[in-house]
């Protein structure tokens, strides 16, 4: 071994040892008679010493060392004169009396510290630099734990971890697929999967009643903070369930997760229904670290000649706690921001209830004091209370009352990501309907099945269908979600029917599946977590990256080995591919 320690292990208790450690300089400091280099490995830090007077030819080869210098030196332990308690080994140096370069560096394009000055497409493109800073490393840690402590919960719960292929289908419902072209069978594909969705419901039908993986998942789909082309989900399945089995199970592993990885103890997990999270929230994926939540106004406003209100499908608002104060440039903020192209919305109406219990809104001119107070006791409002109200199509007008609501939130400091509060959201339309498609589409997929009191109203108004799915949100994050699948042939080829598919389609695309529900399948259903998410809300982080070793950017692209990237024509030949010539514009 190159050491006998590593850089975060040595304390006081170890003085007067001689220890040999090896990582990279961190940083080095020139006192003229003390040098001073901060070595670093994967654990930590540790001061060495290099005296001018007692080594001086030792003291100026460590002054040739620059940043990232891979060294290995020997010395012995000493109590520091000057302490950093902020580091567990910031009670001791090591006195040196060897070194030994084992390989010289370049200065790297950004320090490798926690407040780094390189930015995301640097870091990404060096991410082996990245990778060595503390605060990168610390995510990974932390996402080694969660996969631990995630097997080890279903392990106890008599989980097996089975692996699904990666070479599959290409299946039309649900987001793009990555495609693989076949060189043995020329012209056909293989996809990655978007989930093991079937494969582990064919487990379930061979007798495997509790299967997990954490698996590699594939979309080809637009990016975002949240979203990668490939990911990682806690996959799971069982039989001989229903949806409260399914619940709390993987509320157990969320609470496990919780108090083994974060120390923190959740108590429940409240379900809420979907109709009442669009109805409170405007989405389907609340974040109740705080209340503020919407109430209807609709009926209440109408008739006093305010046309945006006449004309509104919806009217709604919320009321912002000791909030009346606001200033008109702080309100004309809120105003833009609710007028953003992605939210569209026309205008902001506000409703001060001062302190003194006076009422003064943006809309005076049509409602009187004794009307704005009916608005103010709709929200149970308070003198000191701002009242902020959209009015407008209902979909359109709810999503950016959302937004606005979020948006406070965090304004006000209730977004606090050292707290958590998560729910099931439960109840979900089976279908929704898509106008350019002209069809019914699967909120979930083409498996869920109806709730058993809502089977009958595929024949003849699929609209009003409940699913036995469930969402698991965690402060306004969907991490997970599930549902009760069809174990039924003939209720599966329905679903299939009243969603487009032709007898021949459903054949050709999940014969196998339907096949295998002949040979008796039981009751199954399961839930998959986005792992990724689920290690960035335990990070406190916004972007999944963070938590992902060697992630893509914006555009897909692997920034470090450059991919994607074109193929050797002879590849391409090979399988049977052939490309249009590009125009290169000189």
């Amino acid at each position: 071994m190159h050491r006998t320690h590593t850089c975060g292990e040595l304390n006081i208790a170890d003085t007067g040892k001689t220890v040999t450690l090896a990582g990279w300089v961190q940083r080095s400091r020139d006192l003229g008679g003390m040098t001073f280099i901060d070595l670093r490995d994967r654990y930590g830090l540790t001061q060495l010493a290099f005296n001018m007077e007692t080594n001086a030819a030792l003291c100026l080869e460590a002054r040739k060392l620059g940043r990232e210098f891979v060294i290995k030196v020997t010395g012995k332990v000493a109590e520091r004169s000057s302490k950093n308690l902020k580091m567990p080994t910031g009670e001791i140096e090591i006195v040196v009396d060897k070194i030994e370069v084992l390989n010289a560096a370049i200065t790297p394009p950004f320090t490798i510290e926690d407040n780094t000055d390189g930015g995301d497409e640097l870091r990404m493109k060096y991410r082996y630099l990245d990778l060595r800073r503390s605060a990168v490393r610390k995510n990974l840690e932390l996402r080694h734990r969660m996969a631990i402590e995630t097997r080890n919960y279903l392990d106890l719960q008599g989980f097996l971890e089975v692996e699904t292929p990666v070479l599959i289908k290409s299946t039309p419902e649900g987001a793009r697929d990555f495609v693989v072209p076949s060189r043995m069978n020329q012209g056909e594909f293989y996809a990655l999967p978007q989930s093991p969705q079937t494969f582990k419901q064919i487990l379930m039908v061979g007798g495997f009643d509790k299967y997990y993986q954490i698996v590699k998942c594939f979309r080809d789909e637009d990016l975002r903070a949240d979203r990668q082309p490939e990911f990682t989900q806690i996959d799971c399945e069982m039989s001989f369930v229903e949806q409260e089995d399914i619940l709390n199970t993987f509320e157990g592993l969320v609470k496990n997760l919780f108090k083994k990885v974060k120390g923190v103890d959740i108590v429940s997990l409240p379900r809420m229904t979907y109709a009442d999270a669009m109805k409170y929230y405007g989405n389907d994926k609340p974040d109740t670290r705080f209340e503020m939540k919407f109430v209807e106004l609709t009926e209440l406003v109408k008739g006093k000649s305010f046309k945006i209100f006449d004309d509104a499908e919806t009217v709604v608002g919320i009321c912002a706690k000791g909030c009346a104060e606001y200033t008109r440039k702080q309100l004309d903020e809120l105003t833009e921001f609710v007028k953003r192209p992605q939210l569209g919305a026309g205008g902001l109406i506000y409703l001060r209830y001062n302190a003194d219990g006076t009422l003064k809104s943006s809309v005076d001119k049509f409602y009187n004091e004794e009307e704005l107070k009916k608005w103010a006791d709709a929200f149970n409002a308070q003198p000191g209370d701002l009242i902020l109200v959209l009015g407008g199509a209902n979909s359109k007008t709810r999503k950016a009352l959302s937004e606005l609501r979020l948006e406070m939130g965090s304004r006000l400091g209730f977004r606090n990501k050292d707290v958590f509060s998560p729910l099931w959201v439960v109840d979900f339309p089976l279908l929704e309907w898509n106008e350019e498609t002209n069809r019914w589409h699967a909120m979930h997929h083409p498996f869920t099945s109806p709730k058993p009191e809502d089977i009958s109203l595929l024949n003849f108004d699929p609209g009003k269908i409940r699913a036995n799915a469930y969402d698991m949100v965690i402060n306004g994050v969907e991490v997970g979600g599930g549902s009760i699948r069809i174990h039924n042939k003939d209720l599966q080829a329905k679903m299939f029917e009243v969603l487009g598919f032709t007898k021949e389609d459903a054949q050709y695309q999940f014969g196998f599946l339907m096949n295998a529900f002949e040979f008796g399948a039981p009751p199954h259903g399961g839930i998959a977590f986005g792992f990724d998410r689920l290690c960035s809300l335990f990070g406190g982080s916004d972007s999944i990256r963070d938590f992902i070793a060697f992630p893509k950017n914006n555009s897909g692209r692997d920034m470090m080995i450059d991919s994607p990237s074109t193929i050797n024509p002879e590849q391409l030949k090979e399988l049977g591919i052939q490309l249009e010539a590009r125009v290169k514009n000189d």
